[in-house]
């Protein structure tokens, strides 16, 4: 069996936080997620509902509320 070693590392203190910029990549994203949810609802909304659903599911888990275009 091999052994594990943890080396711990202690925090720096004096570390000021970087300053964050929002990435417009991700409100594009969920917006065109959305687009997409919009047109194939408007277009056939019967033929179309699996598709809505596998899009809105996409949204719900990957996209939370806790996310943010900051992180």
């Amino acid at each position: 069996m091999a052994k594990v070693f943890t080396i711990p590392v202690p925090p720096k203190v004096g570390r000021r936080r970087r300053e964050r910029e929002p990435d417009p990549r991700y409100v594009d994203g969920q917006r065109l997620l959305v687009e997409a949810m919009k047109y194939l609802a408007q277009s056939d909304p019967i033929a179309n509902r699996e598709a809505v659903q596998l899009l809105s599911e996409h949204v719900r888990t990957r996209f939370r509320m806790t996310d943010s275009p900051l992180s």
